[in-house]
């Protein structure tokens, strides 16, 4: 086994990881995409009024963030991950390999999204995904802030992503009909 351990953020692990980290790069997943493709009941919707998160549905390629681990912090990383990321279980833990910004290959912790589970939403269209997120709430916030952090900090990132715009744009407008 490597001694070397690394994780790989597309959401909101790639501005706010929550635990210490060796290293951090830009880094792509191929063979999956950055999706709204799970129901939330937890983070940021309840079982009565389900939002949407992110997942890495299959197909395409996803740029995110990878972090480098000391093997010192690795279970007490694992274990928060595992409470972060897994409050239902719709996410099945595996390791992927990931290219760094600086052509490295390593292989990561990446959380898949899991179409067996009752929460996978799959390919809904942007305008499900806006009725969906506009007005949700859980127990981290509004649906609505948690896609705005996502285009925000893809721009920052350098990382512009017109689908995840329209989405933001058609939430807002959304909400602003419904006040």
């Amino acid at each position: 086994m490597s001694d070397e351990f690394w994780v790989f953020g597309y959401g909101s692990l790639m501005w706010r990881p929550g635990f210490a980290f060796a290293e951090r790069s830009p880094a792509t997943l191929h063979g999956r995409r950055r999706a709204f493709c799970i129901y939330s009941v937890h983070h940021r919707g309840t079982p009565q009024r389900p939002g949407l998160v992110l997942g890495l549905a299959p197909g395409g390629s996803v740029r995110g963030m990878a972090y480098r681990i000391a093997p010192a912090d690795w279970a007490g990383v694992q274990a928060y991950l595992m409470e972060r990321e897994q409050p239902t279980e719709t996410y099945v833990a595996a390791h992927r390999p990931v290219r760094l910004a600086d052509g490295r290959r390593v292989e990561a912790l990446v959380f898949l999204s899991d179409p067996d589970h009752p929460q996978w939403a799959g390919a809904l269209s942007l305008e499900r995904q806006a009725e969906l997120i506009a007005g949700a709430q859980g127990l981290s916030g509004r649906n609505t802030d948690y896609l705005a952090d996502l285009v925000e900090h893809l721009a920052e990132m350098g990382l512009r992503d017109p689908a995840m715009q329209a989405l933001l744009r058609l939430v807002e407008a959304r909400e602003a009909r419904d006040c």
